[in-house]
């Protein structure tokens, strides 16, 4: 368990909340990237997979909180996006 390690992901993990926070309140994509999430959650994927067979410990924990934040602003990214194209085409959202 590298300390490092823990700081990154602290430091990572601490943007989500407020990301997710602004996707949900404004129903909006704008300086969103549905192309920069998923690969956010490759990432935080890789460095799952990578504790599982490899260096099993506690630190997984930061790895699948923030990949379940990331996942939470993946969903209202489509969201909004489905919101966005239907005002665009005069629908009811």
């Amino acid at each position: 368990m590298s300390v490092f390690e823990i700081i990154m992901l602290i430091c990572f993990g601490a943007a989500w909340p407020f990301s997710i926070w602004r996707s949900y309140r404004s129903r909006s994509i704008g300086g969103k990237s549905l192309a920069f999430l998923v690969i956010v959650l490759i990432g935080y994927s890789a460095g799952i997979i990578h504790k599982i067979y490899y260096s099993n410990d506690r630190v997984i924990i930061l790895y699948i909180v923030n990949f379940i934040m990331v996942g939470i602003d993946t969903i209202l990214y489509l969201r909004n996006s489905a919101t966005v194209k239907a005002e665009g085409n005069g629908e009811a959202a």
